[in-house]
């Protein structure tokens, strides 16, 4: 029986046509340690390089909103030209014939086929589109994990102006490469750091939001700036038309907020750009569905998702704050473990209760917040 079941299952599985999202599934195979979900429509989300990077890629380029650590870079670039190659080379699915009338697929377009000329012949018997270069990358903030292979993945795109617009007049080399585009406090960081030069965006922005000049590979992308989160400088990535979120580590599913007070990062900025995310998300049914949100570390989520991390956040922080109230030291709040109750699920918590900590208690506009 389990047998005749598996053939039945195997049989229906191909009679089935596959979408281009599980055509590219087929890159998700483990390479030099890298995992690829196709998310939704162009968005793919790759997983074991530092943080996770979110690619788009389609008849503009490629996209990708950070490029993940130093060590895994070269991997990391063969694995973005993988999966474009594997995007570009699927066919087109054109037909659905009723006699002899044609359809082409999503559309009430249709044509009578003839012969070899036949739009649908074509597109099985072409010789697969090439690669598209990659185009542009966003970063989300300046942690080595995330932005660390962003020399060597910039160095190997091309900008889509040719370098004849945003370019540094004098620079060596600007027609070259990827456009790298940050908040301008990533700019500021990374040079206060000694990031290698070529990690540096050319293309800053101060304003709460940075819209995308024109649409990549079909739909409108969005950059929102979330002040005094993680850092100073943290961004998320909104892709409209596919209706996914790349949180960078303002959203990470495995882990308590890796506060970086020292390079301005607040428990009120985090709790600000989570809302900030359920605000433009959507859920397809309740609190479920919709918005795909890619973390900065750990499992996809949606609404409901970041509903519950934006919760245990703002839990937190009232009860150390309450803590405070009470006149306790920070020794005294760690040994009181005010996170008990959700350490299975994030881990260890110290880091994250020293930052609340220092927040809660500094004077001035940063405690204040």
């Amino acid at each position: 029986m389990r047998r005749l079941l598996f053939a039945l299952g195997l049989a229906a599985a191909l009679l089935v046509p596959a979408t281009h999202a599980q055509q590219a599934s087929t890159v998700a195979r483990p390479a030099g340690g890298l995992q690829v979900l196709p998310v939704r429509g162009n968005v793919f989300m790759i997983m074991g390089g530092g943080g996770h990077v979110t690619l788009s890629v389609g008849i503009d380029g490629m996209l990708l909103v950070d490029t993940g650590s130093a060590a895994v870079a070269d991997a990391m670039l063969a694995k973005i030209k993988e999966i474009g190659t594997t995007v570009a080379a699927a066919p087109t699915r054109l037909t659905t014939c009723v006699g002899p009338t044609c359809y082409q697929a999503g559309t009430s377009a249709s044509f009578t086929p003839w012969g070899f000329a036949s739009p649908s012949y074509n597109a099985i018997v072409a010789s697969p589109a090439p690669l598209k270069p990659l185009r542009w990358i966003i970063q989300s903030h300046f942690d080595p994990d995330h932005v660390g292979g962003t020399p060597v993945l910039a160095a190997a795109g091309s900008s889509y102006a040719g370098g004849n617009l945003t370019t540094i007049l004098g620079q060596q080399g600007a027609e070259e490469g990827a456009t790298l585009i940050a908040q301008e406090n990533v700019l500021r960081r990374m040079t206060e750091t000694n990031y290698p030069e070529k990690a540096w965006a050319l293309e800053t922005f101060y304003t709460p939001i940075y819209k995308m000049s024109q649409f990549i590979n079909g739909e409108g992308v969005v950059v929102y700036h979330t002040p005094a989160a993680i850092t100073d400088g943290d961004s998320f990535v909104h892709f409209r038309y596919s209706d996914v979120i790349s949180a960078g580590d303002l959203y990470t599913s495995d882990r308590y907020p890796m506060i970086d007070v020292a390079k301005g990062g607040t428990i009120q900025g985090v709790i600000d750009g989570l809302n900030k995310i359920l605000e433009i998300a959507v859920p397809e049914f309740r609190h479920q569905g919709g918005t795909m949100i890619i973390p900065g570390h750990g499992r996809i989520g949606d609404s409901a998702d970041v509903g519950v991390y934006r919760n245990m956040v703002s839990i937190l922080r009232d009860r150390i704050q309450e803590l405070i109230k009470e006149g306790k030291s920070l020794q005294e709040i760690k040994a009181f473990k005010p996170t008990l109750d959700y350490d299975g699920v994030y881990g260890s918590p110290d880091k994250f209760i020293e930052a609340v900590y220092q927040n809660l208690t500094a004077k001035g506009p940063v405690g204040s917040r």
